[in-house]
């Protein structure tokens, strides 16, 4: 039982990333995700109950910055002092490079998606993505984006864990309503989709 457990904690580990990210949403480094938790839920009072102004609140924040690193350097000069601990800030050629990778992966992702609905005429993508839109568009008007981000924050910061913990009744829950949706979406597709007038494929070879 307990190697079993120790099985979920990696797998979920692995599949955050393994890495420091993974420590703080799976709350192994309580410090950080009780500060990231904590900074994200000030953000959220300050600008969606308080009503800041971002634009305010950013030129306040690098007001603050500069003023501070400029007494720092001045009195570092005058006092013999090390000057503000300022690291290099450059971007890479190679971080650029990976950047790009992973947008060009996603771009075409979803140019196959366009290609799939536009061009094959794929009737269940074209469901499947006007369905995750209709549900997006809905979400949207309950909730502003800044709203929305926080509710991801707090999901990261609390799915995670429970998953980890309750990773056995979660699956099988899961595999219960996966299967009880692909028994509706038989039928869906026995009852609606089949009789829609879809070309064959003997009709395109001789178009």
């Amino acid at each position: 039982m307990g190697e079993s457990n120790a099985n979920r904690r990696i797998s979920v580990y692995q599949a955050l990333g393994g890495g420091s990210v993974a420590d703080v949403l799976l709350w192994k480094r309580w410090g950080r995700a009780l500060l990231t938790l904590g900074s994200a839920t000030t953000l959220w009072f300050l600008f969606e109950r308080a009503g800041y102004n971002l634009l305010s609140f950013v030129a306040n924040v690098l007001l603050l910055l500069v003023v501070i690193l400029f007494v720092w350097g001045k009195s570092a000069t005058l006092l013999n002092r090390p000057l503000p601990p300022i690291p290099n800030l450059e971007i890479s050629e190679d971080t650029v490079a990976k950047a790009s990778a992973v947008t060009r992966v996603y771009i075409n992702y979803g140019l196959s998606i366009a290609h799939d609905i536009a061009i094959e005429r794929n009737l269940k993508i074209f469901l499947q993505v006007a369905i995750c839109l209709w549900l997006g568009s809905y979400i949207g008007s309950l909730c502003n984006f800044l709203t929305l981000v926080y509710i991801g924050v707090l999901i990261s910061f609390s799915l995670p864990v429970l998953y980890d913990k309750y990773q056995d009744w979660i699956d099988e829950k899961l595999c219960i309503v996966q299967r009880y949706i692909q028994a509706q979406y038989r039928k869906i597709d026995d009852t609606i989709l089949k009789k829609l007038p879809l070309p064959s494929n003997k009709e395109k070879k001789t178009q």
